[in-house]
């Protein structure tokens, strides 16, 4: 969360003239509520499952898009399996306090609802560290402007990186 996933996945799409999805966005969609929400009534084992069942429907349809995914797509292995099958897998990273400041105080995101959230913050990063490290294109985002990280990511995908 935080890294730019949504903001840059636009750009790149716009770039590349493909759709943009965005798996947090049709999770709340298809639910009928926020995933603060379905954390709070339904638990996040539910909203993962959620995830996961999306990531397999999207990884199959091999429809060309720039798929923003939420930073806990990487707890379940068959997610990354799912989605890197047609397509190429991106991690962005940033350093905690960068993420800590572009999140805010935003109610949007329910694993941040506690009074330390950068300390929450750094460990999410440290337990899903080994997790990220598998996605073999790490892109840190802390230090550049979305532009610059759009024409990265498309020549990525255009296979000139």
């Amino acid at each position: 969360m935080g890294t730019g996933k949504s903001v840059i996945g636009r750009r790149v799409a716009a770039m590349a003239r493909r759709p943009f999805l965005d798996m947090d966005a049709e999770i709340e969609t298809r639910a009928g509520k926020r995933i603060s929400r379905i954390f709070a009534e339904d638990g996040e084992a539910a909203f993962r499952d959620l995830e996961s069942a999306l990531a397999a429907e999207w990884g199959q349809a091999r429809m060309g898009a720039v798929i923003a995914c939420g930073g806990g797509v990487v707890l379940r292995e068959e997610n990354l399996t799912a989605l890197g099958a047609n397509g190429v897998l991106v991690c962005l990273t940033a350093r905690p306090e960068v993420i800590l400041e572009r999140t805010g105080r935003s109610r949007k995101r329910p694993l941040l609802e506690t009074k330390d959230r950068e300390q929450k913050i750094r460990e999410l990063l440290a337990a899903r560290a080994p997790l990220y490290a598998r996605i073999p294109n790490q892109i840190d985002t802390s230090d550049l402007d979305p532009h610059t990280l759009a024409l990265r990511l498309t020549q990525l995908w255009n296979g000139q990186m």
